[in-house]
């Protein structure tokens, strides 16, 4: 769902304002499951290759499903830096100056041990860690971290920018959280306001906060939210996997991802991300000390 995600999200965004009014219409090879019940969530019709679709309008249902997929690729498992084998680096990370073994790693990570196996043979063979009898451990968290960097790209989440009135970003980012706290709903700050709450470097405007699933339009509305790409203030960021939850901290009552998550969301982000990427570097080196 990766790279369906933002796709369906901007498909929509552009097409719910037209005039005549367009039916948002996207095609894939193959769409599975989980960018079924994306679409489905913020109302983009689809049809895939294979010979499936779910195309709703005024006066208008087509449903077409269980046809396999004609276009699955036989290959080498994905990148060690994929959203899923991220997992493995980011619990790595958060852990330093640890040794794992690789059944240990598979159970924190949620993964099958021979899907583990495979990522980890791909870091142990690119020597960004070392597999000792003790277990697997990382001689630099540095390299190991700027390797995922270079891999990762934010883009891949879906994206749901907006706004919301409020005096600043701090007091933003806390009133968000209560209201996803009193709703239940499954939340990290990264970014910016992850930043301020490890480090509290630089004031700061744009509040971006992972969700579990699409926020639901009472959701929105007690929150006073409105779509609005050009002046957004709040990014809601639903992930193309639940690993960013990983490893995460509460700061001041508010839950934030993990330091090194954060510090590659901001890679990517606008105001002084790249100053408050560095400060999270210099005030965590190697990562410890990110419960002190």
């Amino acid at each position: 769902m990766g790279n369906i995600a933002p796709v369906a999200n901007r498909l929509r965004q552009e097409t719910r304002s037209s005039k005549p009014r367009l039916i948002p219409l996207l095609s894939v090879p193959y769409m599975g499951q989980r960018g079924r019940d994306y679409c489905r969530d913020i109302g983009v019709s689809w049809l895939d290759l294979s010979g499936n679709s779910s195309i709703t309008a005024r006066n208008l249902y087509v449903r077409e499903t269980g046809n396999r997929n004609r276009f699955r690729r036989r290959g080498p498992v994905e990148s060690p830096f994929g959203p899923k084998g991220s997992r493995i680096t980011r619990w790595i990370l958060a852990h330093p100056g640890e040794n794992f073994r690789q059944r240990d790693l598979a159970e924190a990570s949620g993964l099958n041990k021979g899907y583990t196996s495979r990522v980890v043979r791909k870091l142990v063979d690119s020597q960004l860690v070392t597999r000792r009898r003790s277990g697997i451990e990382v001689d630099d968290p540095d390299i190991l971290l700027e390797a995922w960097n270079e891999a990762y790209q934010f883009t891949r989440h879906a994206l749901i920018p907006g706004h919301i009135t409020s005096r600043s970003g701090a007091t933003l980012t806390r009133e968000i959280a209560g209201v996803l706290e009193e709703h239940q709903v499954r939340y990290a700050m990264t970014g910016l306001p992850a930043a301020w709450f490890y480090t509290r470097f630089a004031s700061f405007r744009l509040v971006t906060v992972y969700l579990e699933k699409v926020p639901s339009e009472e959701l929105k509305q007690e929150l006073s939210f409105r779509e609005d790409r050009r002046g957004a203030n709040i990014w809601f960021v639903v992930p193309n996997d639940a690993g960013v939850f990983d490893c995460g901290r509460t700061r001041d009552d508010v839950r934030c991802v993990h330091p090194a998550q954060a510090y590659l969301d901001l890679q990517q982000h606008p105001e002084r991300a790249t100053e408050a990427a560095g400060e999270l570097k210099d005030r965590f080196p190697g990562w410890r000390g990110v419960d002190g």
